[in-house]
């Protein structure tokens, strides 16, 4: 039997540091967080007595006990898997048109290896945020007027909010890439573009995939929304229903989202687990 270890003569234990100190960076900035928050609940208008009373619980309930009845005629289902197809080819679509600008925007938005003078990086940032920061619903307003009402002028809106995003993730992942591989292939004189290829996209590909299938994933659910101003789709169908009240209608719609989604996160799941394999 091992006896226990006796410390050295000249060990200094240390006590652990108290939870606050007033000379912690970081003590006082979660103070401000947490003066923040509390503001917030102060400020809004949160009635939280009418929320959880019982005639608030019973007006949910009868709404939840509507939407238990979903349409399933036969003519209904098929306009149902006509608007879930159209949803998911916009969703599709808009993610590939993001996926290649938003590469193509990432590039100059990067510093590719040290000393890269990278003259359009502050520019091209500068788009990428005007890009992300307009939501898809005002993207989807917008382009209604140019290309009318129908799922062309959702996707384009799709498109251009996550070319945004992904344009920011990319050139994140591809300024985060090891410099070895490129620098060996600079030093015996190999072109930029071939660099690129051969050495900085070997490396980041499973990040860039990884971020295309989690933007796919949250394009099945914006593109739903979009409907909600024309842009065709389950969601104009769910706007079209609910505002005329058609509650065995609308549980159908909903339920044709909640299977698309699972779909597209199997999907998306099945195939980040293979790309790790």
């Amino acid at each position: 039997m091992k006896t226990p270890m006796k410390p050295a003569a000249n060990e200094v234990y240390k006590l652990p540091p108290p939870l606050f100190d007033a000379r912690c960076t970081a003590c006082w900035f979660v103070v401000g967080i947490l003066v923040l928050v509390g503001l917030s609940f102060w400020s809004l208008d949160l009635q939280w007595a009418q929320f959880l009373s019982w005639q608030a619980f019973a007006k949910m309930g009868k709404f939840l006990g509507e939407l238990l009845s979903p349409d399933t005629s036969p003519v209904f289902l098929n306009k149902l898997m006509v608007a879930t197809l159209e949803t998911l080819a916009m969703s599709a679509v808009g993610t590939l048109l993001a996926v290649i600008l938003g590469l193509a925007l990432a590039l100059p938005a990067s510093e590719t290896y040290e000393g890269d003078p990278a003259r359009w990086r502050t520019l091209t940032r500068l788009a990428l945020n005007a890009l992300r920061s307009v939501p898809e619903l005002v993207w989807a307003a917008l382009l209604l007027i140019a290309a009318g009402l129908g799922p062309f002028a959702g996707t384009l809106a799709l498109g251009l909010h996550t070319t945004g995003v992904l344009g920011r993730l990319f050139a994140e992942a591809i300024e985060n890439a090891p410099p070895g591989p490129g620098f060996a292939l600079r030093t015996r004189g190999v072109g930029e573009g071939r660099v690129f290829l051969y050495a900085t996209v070997a490396q980041v590909l499973p990040q860039l995939m990884s971020y295309t299938l989690y933007r796919w994933e949250n394009n099945i659910r914006a593109a739903a929304v979009l409907g909600v101003v024309g842009a065709g789709g389950l969601g104009q169908m769910l706007a079209f229903h609910m505002g005329l009240f058609q509650m065995d209608e609308t549980s159908s719609v909903l339920i044709a989202m909640l299977l698309l989604v699972a779909l597209v996160d199997a999907l998306s799941f099945a195939s980040r687990r293979w790309l790790t394999r």
